[in-house]
């Protein structure tokens, strides 16, 4: 179930089927930037449709938030839209105690339409960052 808000543009195009970036690992400080960097190209162009899964992030502090408002930011900047997938009712908590829990569009699931491609976590500290990785556009 999708929770909606009304998009940016008002030309009542589709945005047609979104972009999936499922996420693993630790979504915090140190990941924030590596995770930055490989989610602009997502959130760049026009009218972007993103789906960021949530399932696979093991910990989330407020670098993973600040990746999270920055996505959102740079979505809607080009009219597009975000949704999180977010199955973890602390993650939940932690989005509604810092006042965001009405800022996403929240799923249950990651849509059944993307095709799914996995992209080997890197190490390094010793634990695994949160890293993106793309699922296709459903064509």
């Amino acid at each position: 179930m999708m929770l909606r808000q009304p998009t940016n543009g008002g030309t009542g195009r589709s945005l047609g089927a979104p972009t999936v970036v499922e996420l693993s690992g630790e979504l915090d400080y140190v990941s924030a930037a590596p995770t930055n960097r490989r989610l602009d190209p997502v959130t760049a162009g026009m009218r972007p449709h993103m789906v960021l899964d949530l399932d696979r992030v093991d910990f989330l502090d407020c670098g993973g938030i600040a990746v999270l408002c920055r996505a959102r930011r740079r979505i809607r900047e080009r009219g597009g839209r975000l949704a999180l997938v977010v199955t973890n009712p602390h993650f939940r908590w932690i989005l509604r105690t810092v006042g965001l829990g009405d800022s996403f569009d929240i799923l249950d699931g990651a849509p059944k339409t993307a095709e799914r491609q996995r992209e080997p976590a890197v190490s390094g500290a010793g634990r695994p960052p949160a890293v993106p990785s793309l699922l296709q556009r459903d064509r």
